[in-house]
């Protein structure tokens, strides 16, 4: 049997001079929640992006046996 989870970020665009301001400011938090899942037994299986307006929403899917 599995648990799974589902994390969702969002992050929004910005008038800057530099075009990976979002991927640069995502970084570190998505590492974070990888290391969190991770320490409770979990991993990544998949994860999705989509935008909307000035929005980027990524998801990350977790699961791990019980």
């Amino acid at each position: 049997m599995k648990e799974y989870k589902v994390e969702s970020l969002i992050y929004y665009s910005k008038l800057t001079l530099d075009s990976k301001h979002i991927a640069n400011e995502s970084k570190k938090e998505i590492q974070q929640l990888l290391d969190k899942y991770a320490s409770k037994g979990y991993r990544l299986t998949t994860s999705t992006s989509t935008n909307f307006g000035s929005a980027i929403y990524i998801h990350l899917y977790f699961e791990k046996d019980i």
